[in-house]
């Protein structure tokens, strides 16, 4: 029989026990910190599509291994840093958590660790995890392949030009002050 797990308050090592899926697509709305990072003017009508797979490795053994293998695909409308237009950005993750007893034991092996290590929980928040792993997908500097329009590459204002034009050159208004001229 197929179990419901809640993906805002998920057991980990039942998850994983039970080799539970999560199958998943939420409106972008519902990320707040990636709707920060979205262009303001953008239509948010968009979906976040995510899974989650648990897996238990070693399950005879005394501390059997808990993972957690994740994939999220996103499109976020972002700022284009070259021409400064909206640009469509596709993220995605493909990533496994192995979950150990708790922060301490994740701190101590991190080091020697491949693998990403996060702290067993019984309520772990599965969307936060998705949110923070589409995060850390987000390009520095986003930008079109070719933009769409040119890029102006200089800046010219006529009328800066033009009062420096006008502006008399300091030392000749030295040189009308001093006696004899």
């Amino acid at each position: 029989m197929a179990k419901d797990f809640d993906p805002h308050r998920l057991d980990v090592r039942r998850f994983a026990e039970e080799g539970g899926e999560i199958d998943a697509s939420e409106h972008l709305r519902s990320f707040r910190r990636l709707v920060a990072e979205t262009d303001d003017g953008a239509d948010l009508a968009r979906n976040v599509r995510w899974q989650a797979r648990g897996e238990l490795l070693n399950p005879g053994h005394l501390q059997p291994q808990v993972w957690v293998h994740l994939e999220a695909d996103a499109t976020l409308p972002l700022v284009c840093q070259r021409c400064l237009t909206p640009v469509d950005v596709p993220l995605q993750v493909r990533r496994a958590f192995r979950f150990v007893a708790d922060e301490a034991t994740a701190a101590a092996e991190d080091d020697e660790s491949e693998e990403d290590l996060l702290a067993l929980s019984r309520s772990f928040d599965l969307v936060e995890l998705v949110e923070d792993e589409l995060l850390m997908e987000l390009p520095v500097a986003p930008r079109h392949e070719v933009c769409p329009q040119p890029v102006k590459m200089s800046a010219v204002d006529v009328d800066f030009e033009a009062a420096e034009a006008e502006k008399e050159h300091p030392f000749a208004l030295l040189g009308r002050l001093k006696p004899g001229k």
